[in-house]
């Protein structure tokens, strides 16, 4: 049985629609499905969904509640959450043409919707106020750290610019703020392997074997008391490589909710503390445009509050909440 076409459908609220696929089963109506499958939406609210024409099929025509179970085929929705954490800080366009999107993000922004943030996050927000629904992030940046980040526009350029960061074509530069080690040799190169830890829960740790995460980081500043501003170059992309290479040579980045201790989650109606962003910024990025032949070099007009020198030895000691100065 061949599967249906896929078949284009709009976003909704700057949000791209959902797919998920019917296999064989017990359920007696897609209703049954969707809320045994996708329990994070109760029963009560996939048929409100439902009801108002929020589900669709593989032609793209509403599903009604009542409609019955049909497997190897596929349904579309849009994702919604009935409450989000209003994220207070905007995030601006450094750069657009008919190629790219360049946006400069606000720290405690996700790049795009994952668990408590939908609407809150760069992608949707840069839909909406854009109207392009074919925006793809070129490359991921965590919610807590400030800075660039680049967008794909035209789908068929996807790969070219995804392989730049395959092949580690893109000369990245960050800064951070972290604890000042002046007995280390600068610059300092720094190799490692990196995993998921077994241990703890979406941290990577430093384990033997083939290096596969490579920075070089080099001091900007020394600051008041122990403290340091760092320019940081990775030279892979692995995840969190910055904040596990820093905290691994005794220098966890500061406000790092992460390294070395990992901060419990907070629950879904508690409102987020914006008052302690991570002092790690996305500051540069240089690469050879693989459409345009074009020499792209991209800077964020941020600025890591706790760089200053005169400050960061009162926020540090007094433990005081640094303001979101990036």
């Amino acid at each position: 049985m061949s599967r249906p076409a896929r078949i284009p459908l709009p976003t909704r609220e700057g949000v791209s629609a959902s797919t998920v696929a019917t296999p064989s089963g017990h359920w007696q109506t897609m209703l049954d499905f969707l809320a045994e499958r996708i329990p994070a939406v109760s029963r009560e609210d996939w048929a409100l969904r439902m009801g108002r024409g929020e589900v669709l099929d593989a032609n793209g025509q509403p599903v009604p509640p009542d409609s019955p179970f049909r497997p190897q085929t596929r349904l579309h929705y849009w994702r919604s959450l009935s409450f989000e954490h209003p994220v207070p800080f905007e995030e601006s366009i450094v750069f657009q043409d008919e190629w790219l999107l360049v946006a400069d993000k606000p720290h405690f922004l996700p790049v795009t919707p994952k668990g408590r943030y939908i609407q809150e996050t760069l992608l949707v927000r840069l839909k909406r106020r854009t109207g392009i629904d074919t925006l793809v992030p070129m490359h991921r940046l965590d919610r807590e750290t400030a800075g660039l980040v680049v967008f794909t526009i035209q789908p068929h350029t996807r790969h070219a610019y995804q392989s730049l960061l395959r092949d580690h074509l893109i000369d990245k530069v960050y800064e951070a703020v972290a604890p000042w080690r002046p007995e280390l040799s600068w610059p300092l190169q720094h190799r490692s392997r990196l995993r998921e830890s077994v241990e703890q829960f979406m941290t990577m740790e430093e384990v033997d074997g083939e290096p596969n995460a490579e920075t070089l980081i080099e001091p900007i500043e020394v600051l008041e008391g122990t403290w340091a501003h760092y320019r940081l170059r990775p030279r892979t992309g692995q995840k969190h490589q910055l904040r596990a290479h820093m905290n691994a040579l005794g220098m966890p980045i500061l406000n790092d909710q992460i390294y070395p201790t990992l901060q419990p989650a907070l629950a879904p109606d508690q409102a987020p503390d914006f008052s302690r962003p991570l002092q790690l910024l996305a500051r540069s990025l240089k690469f050879a445009d693989p459409i345009t032949g074009e020499a792209r070099e991209f800077h964020s007009q941020r600025q890591l509050a706790a760089a200053e020198p005169q400050r960061i030895n009162r926020w540090a000691t007094l433990n005081q909440p640094i303001p979101d100065g990036a």
